[in-house]
């Protein structure tokens, strides 16, 4: 008979699994430049679902991969995640107080320093995703694919694309049409990333990949749908921010 596992101890155990390793990942206060690593810490590990990098685990285990390797790839999810949320937060965008129930980075360490630990924590994903692990022999190939999964689903044709869109669509009359191109490209991008990643790592088939990122495209959008959904009815409580 086949189990079937509790869907919260699961995310429970992955996001510990995660969060242990991004602890690890960003060098102690005690390293020079002291500030900036203080800052980034600050908003990698203060709190989240971990939804993108558990999607990258959930989905190698469901092709039978299932090894620590695998920990820097879904980290860098969590890192470029967390870059955008803090500039995000930023007077010229969003202009937030709070994140996650404490002040915004920039409201603890100022704007430019969260620009850059926002930089920093853009750049070290990539850093991660080329390292070598002496243990595990991912090819070439591989992390070939991965960067470029990563940096499709970040950049101008993904979150940061959605981005742009959503300052231009402000105070706008928009389609429906419109408005599912602006979550597909801020959201959603980054989720399909996520789980095209854990394929590449699972070495899916090329249907197995099709419907994977079918998958990911629908939940990124339910997502992005449920967050706004959350933005109009939720109390700061309930939010964690402003």
């Amino acid at each position: 008979m086949r189990s079937f596992v509790n869907i919260q101890t699961y995310l429970d155990q992955q996001r510990q699994r995660v969060d242990q390793f991004l602890e690890r990942s960003v060098p102690l206060l005690s390293v020079h430049p002291q500030r900036l690593y203080e800052s980034m810490r600050y908003s990698l590990l203060g709190g989240g679902k971990r939804i993108r990098p558990i999607l990258t685990i959930a989905t190698a285990q469901a092709l039978g991969y299932d090894r620590d390797a695998i920990l820097p790839f879904a980290a860098s999810l969590e890192f470029v995640h967390t870059y955008s949320l803090i500039h995000d937060d930023l007077p010229a965008m969003d202009n937030d107080d709070y994140r996650r129930g404490r002040l915004t980075n920039h409201k603890v360490f100022g704007d430019g320093m969260a620009i850059l630990a926002g930089d920093a924590l853009l750049t070290m994903a990539f850093e991660l995703c080329s390292q070598v692990d002496g243990t595990e022999a991912f090819s070439v190939g591989q992390q070939l694919d991965i960067v470029r999964e990563l940096a499709h689903g970040s950049g101008h044709q993904g979150m940061v694309g959605g981005q742009v869109m959503d300052i231009q669509a402000e105070n706008q009359e928009i389609d429906l049409a419109h408005l599912q191109q602006i979550h597909t490209f801020k959201t959603g991008r980054l989720i399909r990333a996520a789980v095209r990643i854990g394929s590449i790592i699972g070495e899916a088939r090329t249907q197995q990949m099709q419907c994977l990122t079918d998958y990911s495209e629908d939940i990124g959008l339910a997502f992005q749908i449920a967050d706004d959904v959350l933005d109009m009815v939720g109390t700061r409580e309930e939010l964690g921010k402003d």
